[in-house]
């Protein structure tokens, strides 16, 4: 007689969950409170959904700075190249761009979430729209899930909600109090793959402002170095943000004594270098205001901001720059600084960090170990990786092992 699988959510995990179950055999249902399943997959990748990232295990797991060991299992069960085949199986034709990143070739997000129904559908499985209100369990074990007053009786439960950033997609946390309440350790949830908050009034002088191929590093109180790449960023009202920004968000922990963003923008050069190209340009403007002199050098936005930060003269010559005035410019401009107060709220996060404790979970099932019958799959574990198709890797990864796990154990 086949399992009863009940799935928690009908997101990237959840339908991925599904489908396999189904696939080895089980009776299963979604149960999903969204009138549409795979809501937050609709808006991922700025609607063309980044489904994955086109690289070996050993590179992704340099790309999870959470928990990354626990993920080996999964991941050697469905690596990225594998589940890229998976979805050209079923019809779905990808390419892979720059970092990687791999889209579908329609660059609809649209067609992913299609693929992944009509396999959860084609396999048997049931999709419900309906609220979940508690996990039922008797002795220790799974006896089934209470939706909209209906009790839906289950062998196996696959908590597939996923974390509480974008709740208007349907994650709005629900997880982490079902999790809870069978007994299971809650790492407290907070935004990653976030824009961040600056006290600076510069960044809103320069709103709107994109950079590209500058290296950012990020310190703490400490002057100690938690974050570094190179790439692209963008200036907000409110702070930073942008790729490069959204990955350093992972590796900020504690707000309490503030991070300092630092800014290389021209980071082909080095110090001695730069100093000979400014030397250039002010020799090609010799008789003009160094506020007149930079635009070779920067963007229009950048040049009031930096000029303020030099404290020189705006309208003095650039035949009469001194070497040390000359070299404290460079220094800005290889160094120039952001306070960093706070990441965005939550709701404004891609995704989650914290959840389920992975202490708490077979690793190689994705059971629970305190509920026999109950497993994870997703952003509602605590692990979670950088921007780039990573985390939904996670997500496809951890929900084929939960069911087929659910399916055949």
């Amino acid at each position: 007689m086949s399992s009863k699988v009940v799935v928690v959510g009908g997101g990237a995990a959840g339908l991925m969950a599904a489908g396999f179950a189904a696939y080895y055999g089980a009776d299963v249902i979604v149960l999903e409170k969204m009138p549409r399943v795979g809501r937050k997959l609709m808006i991922t990748g700025k609607g063309r959904c980044n489904l994955a990232n086109f690289c070996d295990v050993q590179t992704f797991m340099q790309n999870v700075p959470v928990n990354n060991r626990f993920l080996y299992s999964a991941l050697n069960n469905f690596t990225p190249e594998d589940i890229v085949d998976f979805f050209e199986e079923k019809g779905l034709r990808t390419k892979v761009e720059r970092g990687n990143r791999v889209f579908p070739i329609s660059d609809k997000a649209v067609d992913v979430v299609d693929t992944l129904r009509c396999f959860v559908t084609d396999n048997g499985a049931k999709i419900v729209t309906a609220t979940v209100e508690d996990i039922l369990t008797e002795n220790g074990a799974i006896t089934g899930v209470k939706a909209d007053g209906k009790v839906y009786k289950a062998d196996k439960v696959i908590l597939a909600t996923g974390g509480a950033s974008y709740p208007r997609t349907g994650s709005t946390g629900d997880g982490y109090i079902f999790a809870e309440k069978s007994g299971h350790t809650i790492i407290t949830p907070k935004p990653s793959l976030v824009p961040l908050e600056s006290p600076d009034s510069d960044c809103k002088k320069m709103q709107g402002l994109s950079l590209k191929n500058v290296a950012l590093k990020i310190t703490d109180s400490n002057g100690k170095q938690v974050y570094s790449d190179f790439g692209e960023m963008l200036f907000t009202h409110f702070g930073i943000s942008g790729p490069m920004v959204l990955s350093a968000s992972c590796n900020m922990r504690d707000y309490s004594s503030g991070y300092t963003a630092h800014i290389d923008l021209k980071p082909a050069l080095d110090f001695e270098q730069l100093d000979l190209r400014v030397q250039r340009d002010f020799k090609e403007n010799i008789n003009r205001a160094v506020s007149n002199s930079l635009s070779k050098l920067l963007p229009r936005k950048l040049i009031p901001v930096v000029l303020e930060r030099w404290g020189t003269d705006p309208d003095k010559k650039c035949n009469s720059v001194t070497k040390e005035e000359r070299k404290a410019l460079v220094n800005i401009i290889k160094d120039l600084t952001i306070a960093i107060s706070n990441p965005r709220p939550i709701e404004e996060a891609i995704i989650t960090s914290g959840g389920v404790k992975v202490s708490e979970i077979n690793p190689k099932t994705m059971e629970s170990k305190l509920v026999c019958g109950l497993y994870f799959a997703g952003e509602i574990i605590d692990v979670d990786a950088y921007t780039g198709g990573f985390n939904l890797v996670i997500a496809w990864s951890t929900g084929k092992l939960a069911g087929e796990s659910a399916a055949m154990y």
